[in-house]
């Protein structure tokens, strides 16, 4: 017994030096192709909508982060039972190690921007940790043997310090690849068409409403990357190109020549459900889309723009949507600033109107004018519409769901957001009772949410029923039905529980 848990240890060790030395062979090559990495990218492409869905739900920004840990944790339990197996079955237990590393280096070859180098990672992790598990392992016996653990401990504690430092200096080269320094030395330029200063009542003051602009560090983030790629403006290029009768490629200072745009924008994330926080609000500024396509002069028939990230996540949007006027732009900068990398850094699309997975490529480097026939990006690939404008949706944001409130004035709040169509109208009605019509803030623009508040005479104690619903720029109401977000974005209207006590 004494024996297998010591086995168990060893593995342990083991796995933890392989993955600090794939780590630091990934960083050394400069690719996102560590076989965690790589195996959980692979995971998240293969994973079914409804668990996708359930990850987004619960987790929210904190998705990947749990997707990582879940292939660590699986990485080190495999690690323990290997290791007790290789007390007595070492060549076996060294094989599956081996195996494991063959099989993540394959899996890194299936990524959309795999190249030959990355197997390497997954090959060193295996060889690593092979060979020192059955190191470890070997020195097991002699300690029992001896009556004394030293030589086990000893070249434990060397394997640990080992795992320690590859793995943190892995980390290290890695962040010399960060594009902090990039980011900092960027100048914008000042944009030919301003944003319109926004207007008095823009926002209504009342406490615990959204505020009207979402800062970088509070906006959402859904993505499949599990590395937030760093491209330097330096490297950056577009190349457009495809169904287009004059193609060409920009690099940073051609884009930053070009005339700018700046606009009060509010994205939303085709997986927010009715009532959710997968929105937010900032100022753009880029260069109009329809600028460059113009320029390249799409073909007859060619209906689908196809962009392209740098880490190979590909996004359709419609064409008409980007020459139909709409302010669609390839932003350089969010609130005032270079965009945090997060967020796409150095450019991302913006297209008003339109859920994200549909048009807010980031980290964009590839525009190819294609058509819907011809090719179905990521998402439409496992079953989302191709062509998905953003519904109406209201939101309650105070009083919280399930809160309590004196009786008297309770201020009832939220947002609304209509993108291309503006919001007109929002009503709020208590426990299915007649609607009441909420106070608006004054418009930024159709691309923009707005605020809404209602005040609340209530007197009766218990429990109660809020529910809200928008009217669009067109006169149409926000349909009462609710849908799920797949496959073209929820709807219906948000309600909440709240209790009125003494």
């Amino acid at each position: 017994m004494k024996n297998k848990l010591l086995g168990a240890l060893a593995g342990l060790l083991s796995a933890l030096l392989a993955l600090g030395a794939a780590e630091l062979v990934a960083a050394l090559l400069d690719r996102p192709s560590s076989p965690v990495v790589s195996v959980g990218g692979a995971f998240v492409d293969r994973t079914p909508r409804w668990l996708k869905e359930f990850a987004i739900r619960h987790f929210g920004e904190n998705d990947k982060d749990v997707l990582l840990t879940g292939v660590v944790a699986t990485v080190l339990v495999l690690s323990l039972a290997l290791g007790a197996l290789a007390v007595r079955h070492l060549r076996v237990a060294v094989g599956v190690v081996v195996a494991v590393g063959v099989g993540a280096a394959l899996v890194a070859l299936t990524r959309p921007t795999a190249s030959g180098v990355d197997v390497l990672p997954s090959l060193a992790a295996g060889a690593v940790g092979a060979a020192g598990l059955a190191a470890l392992v070997r020195s097991t016996p002699r300690a029992a043997e001896d009556g004394s653990r030293r030589t086990f401990l000893l070249a434990a504690g060397g394997t640990a310090v080992l795992a320690a430092g590859t793995g943190g200096l892995g980390r290290l080269v890695f962040g010399r690849h960060d594009v902090a320094s990039s980011r900092a030395a960027v100048v914008l330029p000042p944009p030919l068409s301003p944003a319109p200063a926004a207007p008095a009542g823009y926002t209504l003051g009342v406490p615990g409403i959204t505020p009207f602009y979402t800062s970088p560090r509070d906006f959402y983030r859904v993505d499949t990357a599990l590395v937030v790629p760093q491209l330097s403006t330096d490297e950056w290029r577009l190349r457009v190109h495809g169904e287009v009768e004059e193609p060409f490629t920009l690099e940073w200072r051609d884009l930053l020549a070009l005339p700018m745009m700046e606009r009060d924008i509010t994205l939303t994330c085709v997986s927010n459900e009715v009532g959710g926080k997968l929105a937010g609000t900032a100022r753009w500024q880029g260069v109009p889309v329809r600028s460059l396509l113009d320029r390249a002069k799409p073909r007859k028939g060619a209906d689908q723009v196809v962009t392209r990230s740098v880490d190979g996540m590909t996004i359709g949007t419609p064409t008409a949507a980007l020459l139909d006027g709409r302010d669609a732009m390839l932003a350089v900068s969010m609130n005032g600033a270079p965009l945090r990398p997060e967020h796409g850094f150095p450019v991302r699309m913006v297209v008003p109107g339109l859920y994200g997975y549909v048009s807010a490529t980031k980290w964009l480097v590839d525009m190819e004018v294609t058509t819907f026939d011809a090719y179905d990006p990521y998402w439409v690939k496992r079953g989302w519409d191709a062509r998905a404008a953003i519904k109406t949706a209201s939101r309650i944001d105070t009083p919280k769901p399930l809160s309590t409130s004196r009786p008297g004035t309770v201020a009832v709040g939220g947002v609304a957001w209509a993108q291309e169509r503006g919001i007109s109208k929002v009503e709020v009605r208590v426990d299915g009772g007649q609607w009441q019509q909420a106070r608006l803030s004054a418009p930024v623009g159709k691309d923009t949410w707005r605020q809404w508040s209602w005040d609340w005479q209530v007197d009766a104690v218990g429990n109660h029923k809020l529910e809200v619903r928008a009217t669009d720029g067109t006169g149409a109401v926000q349909p009462q039905d609710r849908t799920a977000p797949f496959p073209g974005g929820s709807q219906g209207w948000h309600s909440i529980l709240v209790q009125i006590g003494r």
